[in-house]
Formats: structure tokens, C-alpha cells, sequence
């Protein structure tokens, strides 16, 4: 039985009266893809947020591979990689130019960068784009550089947010097939989507989170064994099982936390 990687006790996010994230707790093994789902506003973002040292707790604690989130921040951002949803490039440089530069700001030495950043872009397909500016990229091509990006430290622990989103079969199947390969090298990876094949193509454990608090957490073979009136289920029947059909709309802002907090597209079909 693999180790712990991360773990998470009682960690708890309030943005004034409105509580994001609710006193969960969690442990991801060494070595796997965790998937972490949930509806839109149920807290998953803020929990990310969380971990790679963007956001303080209110209250809890979580320790990545031994570091605390909040006492060593360092420590953490040193053994993590992340690609967000938004593209963390710049449009006028071109791949191997923004991987230099990313790399100089992780205080990495030149023939260091030289040789991780070639392998990427080799690995994930953009090496004949390598010398062209990122603003004439597609978003498929953007988000593999980004991905080199996040990989340049060589991280233990990948979190990923909706790596696939808004891209074309091709490169998301490349993309995912690169996500086994590097669960298959040791790394641990944490990934959001709303995709719920992927998913299942990807994780080994699923947590779902919705209204703050962590609703199921097991094997996808173990979750679906939650829903009862269908005889070969998926794991989009075991989500909408856990967290109900009811269209959670979802807006930025102040209006958020109010709908939220009030208890407005909450779901009365809930399983615990």
C-alpha cells in the first residue's frame, strides 16, 4: 500500500459568513491520479487553491509530502507543479524563451533548463513550434508548453485543472496518454475536470466534493456500487447520484457567495 503524498484534516475556507470549504479531510497515495470533482461553486477551486499555497486556510491543515501548507510554503512550492485552468504564458516569447524564463524563476541553471525543456517539447509534440511566438499558438499547443512549464522543477505532485478543456480529440487524447506516462514515472497527480470519461479513463481514486464538504471518496469500481437502478453504471451516473440533477448556476463575485450561502440550486438528492 502506497504512502501518503498528501494529507488533508479539517481544512476549512470562509469568505466572510460563507463557508467554500467545509472541515474535509482527505489523503492522496504516493504515486496516484486523484481525481477531485465537483460542481461548479462546490469548493474544489478553493481547495487547489489551498494546497499550492495560493489561498490561507481559515482553519485545518494539510501537509504536502511532509511540508505545511501554511508554516512552509517553500517547501511545498518546491514539490508541486500546477497547470491551472488560465495558461500561464507569455504570448510574445516563444515556447523555449518562456520555458527559460520559467525555469530562471525556479532558480534552475541554464543547461538544466537546455535539457528538461527540450525533452518536454519533445515529448509532448511541439518541438517544430518550439522558435515560434506562443501568441500564434492554437490552445491545444498552448496548454502542452504549459504543461512543460509545470514539469520543469520536476515535481513529485502534478495538480492539474481541466487539462483537456476546450481542446480537440487529438490533442486530448495526447495529453492524457502523457498524464498515465508520468503516474507510471512515480509522480502523484491531482486532477480536476468535469469531464467524467476522463475521469474515469485517468483516476485511480475519485473524491467528490460538493457544498464544501467531500460526498464520496473511493475506487470508481467502489463508487459505483452507490448507484443502484442502473445495471452497468458510469461514473457521471455515480456523480449525479452523489451530488444531484439540479443545474447548479454559478456566477463570479460578490452575487456567488450570496446564492450560495442561501442555499439557491443547492440539491435536495444528496448521498453521504
Amino acid at each position: 500500500m502506497a504512502d501518503s503524498i498528501i494529507k488533508v484534516k479539517n481544512l476549512t475556507k470562509k469568505f466572510k459568513k460563507f463557508i467554500a470549504v467545509d472541515s474535509i479531510s482527505f489523503e492522496v497515495k504516493r504515486g496516484e491520479i486523484f481525481g477531485f470533482l465537483g460542481p461548479n461553486g462546490a469548493g474544489k477551486s478553493t481547495t487547489i487553491r489551498m494546497l499550492t499555497t495560493l489561498l490561507t486556510p481559515t482553519s485545518g491543515s494539510a501537509k504536502i509530502n511532509g511540508a505545511d501548507i501554511v508554516k512552509d510554503q517553500d517547501k511545498v512550492r518546491k514539490q508541486i507543479g500546477l497547470v491551472a485552468e488560465k495558461i500561464i504564458l507569455y504570448d510574445h516569447l516563444t515556447a523555449e524563451e518562456n520555458l527559460r524564463f520559467f525555469g530562471k524563476l525556479n532558480h534552475l541553471d541554464n543547461d538544466l533548463i537546455e535539457e528538461r525543456a527540450a525533452r518536454w517539447i519533445e515529448r509532448l509534440g511541439m518541438e517544430k513550434w518550439k522558435d515560434a511566438q506562443v501568441g500564434t499558438y492554437s490552445t491545444g499547443m498552448k496548454q502542452r508548453v504549459n504543461i512543460a512549464r509545470a514539469l520543469l522543477t520536476e515535481p513529485e505532485i502534478l495538480f492539474l485543472d481541466e487539462p483537456t478543456l476546450g481542446l480537440d480529440p487529438q490533442t486530448s487524447n495526447l495529453i492524457r496518454t502523457f498524464i498515465k506516462e508520468l503516474r507510471e514515472q512515480g509522480k502523484t497527480i491531482i486532477l480536476t475536470t468535469h469531464d467524467m470519461i476522463e475521469a474515469e479513463m485517468l483516476s485511480d481514486r475519485v473524491a467528490i466534493i460538493d457544498q464544501g464538504k467531500i460526498s464520496a471518496l473511493d475506487s470508481i469500481g467502489n463508487l459505483k456500487k452507490i448507484v443502484r437502478n442502473k445495471k452497468n453504471p458510469t461514473l457521471e451516473d455515480v456523480f449525479l447520484t452523489v451530488t444531484g440533477y439540479e443545474v447548479r448556476d454559478h456566477v463570479k463575485g460578490k452575487f456567488s457567495s450570496i446564492s450560495q450561502h442561501r442555499g439557491i440550486g443547492r440539491s435536495k438528492n444528496r448521498v453521504r
